[in-house]
């Protein structure tokens, strides 16, 4: 699974730069999610197999701290891209004409760079939060990765900062992006019900299906983890849902984009016939 995930995932960014029909914001904000996706995996997916194979599931504090950081570094970053291709598929079905002039390169880049910044800042402070914790002796983290939540929880100090940080960050980092997301597409579906022709809704309809999957599926598992593991409190139900949206989602993202898209498999037809 983590083989095809990167094997995927690098093949959607080798098509998209590789074929000039798909230097358009839209593709420009997937490559950067495939990307994403590819060290998302690889934050925790590379460890878990060495453990397997050593057959040993120890990992040091500053490699849990790590692996922390960068977990929710590329997790937040992935919310944040979601929402900004969310936002792209707004402009293009509800002001087409004005879409070049909106979605400009600078326009563009600068999403992506502040999606950055945040993710950056926001996984710093949740990183050094947990480094004013103290710690029992042998702890052992129910989880297949070192998870925040479960890493928090096995602490002997006071964990009431680190709990409000979470919620707060939660609601700005997770809730607002989602609320984003939500709202582009009520005018999305506001403006598809307007068109006339039955093939314009379809056509305009198509342009968003692939990301709307892929929205629905990482929202999903998400939100599953969190409901599971708050209702039964229970670590397994906890790790088996963190695997789906950490793990099956940024592997299925490249077929639901190839397969989904007309202009994806033409690249990737382009890019294999010239292999």
């Amino acid at each position: 699974m983590y083989l095809v995930t990167v094997s995927g995932n690098l093949l959607i960014v080798r098509a998209i730069l590789s074929d000039p029909h798909l230097h358009t914001p839209m593709y420009f904000f997937l490559a950067n999610l495939s990307l994403v996706d590819i060290c998302f995996t690889s934050t925790t997916i590379p460890k878990m197999l060495v453990n397997i194979q050593t057959e040993s599931q120890a990992i040091s504090y500053a490699g849990c701290l790590t692996q922390i950081y960068f977990f929710i570094l590329f997790g937040v970053l992935d919310n944040f891209l979601l929402t900004v291709m969310a936002y792209d598929r707004f402009v293009a079905i509800c002001h087409p004409l004005h879409y070049t002039v909106i979605m400009n390169p600078r326009l563009c880049v600068r999403l992506v760079l502040v999606s950055w910044v945040i993710s950056v800042l926001n996984s710093l402070l949740q990183s050094l939060m947990v480094l004013r914790l103290t710690f029992c002796a042998h702890l052992d983290i129910p989880h297949f990765f070192c998870e925040l939540n479960q890493v928090v929880l096995l602490a002997c100090s006071d964990t009431f900062p680190n709990d409000m940080v979470m919620f707060c960050a939660a609601l700005l980092l997770f809730c607002g992006p989602l609320a984003g997301i939500l709202y582009s597409y009520s005018k999305i579906v506001s403006s598809i019900r307007a068109i006339s022709s039955t093939q314009g809704k379809y056509k305009a309809f198509s342009t968003c299906a692939s990301h709307l999957s892929v929205v629905s599926l990482f929202y999903c598992t998400c939100l599953g983890v969190y409901f599971s593991s708050s209702a039964t409190h229970n670590s397994h139900s906890s790790a088996v849902a963190s695997v789906m949206y950490s793990v099956v989602t940024p592997m299925l993202n490249p077929f639901i984009y190839s397969l989904r898209n007309k202009d994806m498999t033409g690249a990737l037809k382009r890019l294999f016939w010239k292999s």
